[in-house]
């Protein structure tokens, strides 16, 4: 069973050793003393169920290796399904590490097509969505989802590199928020979360 050391936990939190010393200290982080010595080590299901508990981004070796899709997510208030609709798999994988390190259920779709079929099989309590894609574009797509009565308590997050015309557009046809491409990890995080629990944010 693998086990880091409380310095590799701090490269990955990207935080000063001391800090990880006192998450283990006051129980955020379960940590194992070593027989006979006072070093600590975390199993690495743990650390990684803390990262979910603590909606900080998953490191990306682990999602790289799988290793983070082995833990459960304990926390029944993070089980929202997002759909992700983005023809372009960099930032398709830029928004699975933010979105999976915080614990949601996520799919994904590369085009307007896919997205109808993933939309009526999956039930997406929210959608993540790019304006720019081949075939359907996102404007079509939000257009198809607020036309349908079922899908009316859908939360769409539009995530585009267009200009603010188009993010005012669609905002208009029916649009929770939009986030500018490139994204601030923690802002989208924010509205994601903001988005799932209170509905409509005044985001740009």
């Amino acid at each position: 069973m693998k086990t880091l050391k409380p310095g590799e936990i701090a490269a990955y939190c990207d935080v000063h050793h001391r800090t990880v010393s006192r998450w283990i200290a006051n129980g955020q982080l379960k940590g194992h003393k070593l027989p006979g010595r006072g070093n600590y080590r975390v199993l690495l299901d743990d650390f990684i169920r803390f990262l979910q508990q603590q909606q900080m981004p998953m490191p990306q070796d682990l999602i790289d290796t799988g290793q983070a899709m082995q833990t459960p997510v304990p926390h029944a208030a993070l089980s929202a399904r997002i759909l992700v609709i983005d023809d372009e798999l960099s930032y398709r994988n830029a928004i699975r590490r933010v979105l999976f390190g915080a614990g949601y259920q996520l799919d994904f779709a590369a085009d307007g097509f896919q997205a109808g079929v993933k939309i009526s099989t999956g039930k997406p309590d929210l959608i993540t969505l790019d304006l720019s894609m081949p075939g359907l574009d996102g404007f079509e797509v939000l257009s198809f989802i607020r036309q349908q009565p079922e899908l009316a308590a859908v939360r769409i997050l539009v995530i585009s590199g267009l200009g603010p015309e188009e993010l005012a557009k669609a905002r208009t046809l029916g649009a929770d928020a939009t986030l500018p491409k490139p994204f601030d990890n923690e802002q989208l995080l924010q509205l994601v979360q903001q988005l799932l629990h209170t509905g409509a944010d005044d985001a740009e």
